[in-house]
């Protein structure tokens, strides 16, 4: 009798699914949390062969619930005919209440604002990472690249010794 494969065996691709690289360079993240998405059938699909830009989506928060906004899901040209997928809708994002009220005490009394810093997947589920963020201004990213570059160098230094 041929040996079932279990799940667990099975080698995990690549977890993680899309990362809004810009989002460190614009802003000071202060808060790191994880969220579900409420999704459709063919959105997964379209998650799982990586066709997702979280570049220009930011989170809003509405009635107390979190959604996200401006996030591109390529369709699939194997989509379904009976559907008509419209690519950059508003996804629900699925927090504990503790969570979103911290988010909304912190967007409202103290201007922070809330990003999508990376998407990735979690025991089958996809999972959003967001952050509570403040807006950096020219000369904080004008110091930020400049303490990367003295590390880099410094790196350098420390190599050849």
């Amino acid at each position: 009798m041929a040996d079932k494969k279990s799940k667990k065996n099975k080698p995990q691709q690549n977890a993680t699914i899309a990362v809004n690289r810009q989002a460190k360079h614009e802003y000071f993240i202060e808060e790191r949390f994880e969220a579900g998405i409420v999704l459709q059938g063919w959105e997964v699909k379209s998650l799982r062969e990586g066709r997702v830009q979280l570049k220009e989506s930011y989170v809003v928060l509405k009635r107390g619930e979190a959604w996200l906004s401006g996030a591109h899901i390529s369709a699939l040209v194997s989509a379904s005919t009976h559907i008509n997928p419209d690519s950059i809708r508003a996804k629900k994002l699925l927090l504990n209440r503790h969570e979103l009220n911290k988010l909304i005490g912190s967007v409202e009394r103290k201007g922070y604002t809330i990003i999508p810093l990376s998407m990735y997947w979690k025991n089958g589920r996809a999972k959003l990472e967001i952050g509570l963020a403040k807006g950096k201004q020219l000369h904080d990213k004008r110091a930020t690249a400049k303490d990367r570059d003295w590390q880099r160098e410094k790196a350098r230094i420390m190599k050849k010794g």
